[in-house]
């Protein structure tokens, strides 16, 4: 059986998380997978900048990022057809309904859960 984790070797995986050790955590562990990680982006505009100037094959999103919502990253990751999770501590009825399709994970944010989610849609994430 592959490990989760392996879906992630090979892929440009963007972060956009606003508090520093999540991020940096994420990033390690992005990395020790075989992943390159772009990013980490904490805040909106930066975020847009790399969607738009870098490839990307998949993004992990907090949702509010020191007060701002994520979501104008998110708009534009899916009208590029880019896959991404939600990683946050937010309730799912707090996010608009127009992401409820999108996975929601919570932190801390269980990165096998994520490459699933992110690499292998058809797989039961329950």
């Amino acid at each position: 059986m592959t490990n989760d984790l392996d879906l992630f070797s090979g892929k440009r995986v963007l972060i956009v998380e606003d508090e520093y050790l999540v991020a940096l955590d994420t990033r390690r562990a992005l990395e020790k997978a075989g992943a390159t990680v772009v990013g980490p982006a904490s805040n909106v505009d930066d975020g847009l900048t790399l969607v738009r100037s870098q490839k990307i094959d998949a993004a992990i999103l907090d949702i509010n990022l020191d007060g701002d919502m994520v979501f104008p990253i998110a708009d534009l990751l899916d009208e590029m057809n880019i896959p991404f999770v939600f990683a946050s501590g937010y309730n799912p009825s707090q996010i608009p309904g127009k992401y409820s399709g999108y996975v929601l994970c919570e932190k801390p944010t269980e990165l096998g859960h994520i490459a699933r989610a992110l690499f292998n849609p058809k797989c039961d994430l329950h």
